[in-house]
């Protein structure tokens, strides 16, 4: 899988907190915010499996 750019203007308090939460698990911003994205897109992925299978097998 390639790389691509995203680049995104955020404000100097976001900047912060991304910053500190990034620090407390020794990695960069860059690195937490795909990771957190990375999590989140799966997140909803697997949710909307449930959801498909509930569907078709009837809620339990």
């Amino acid at each position: 899988m390639g790389s691509t750019v995203l680049s995104l203007r955020i404000d100097g308090e976001l900047l912060d907190r991304l910053k500190g939460h990034a620090a407390k698990r020794g990695m960069s911003v860059q690195d937490y915010v795909v990771r957190t994205l990375t999590r989140d897109d799966f997140d909803e992925r697997f949710k909307s499996a449930v959801e498909e299978t509930e569907r078709f097998y009837g809620a339990a």
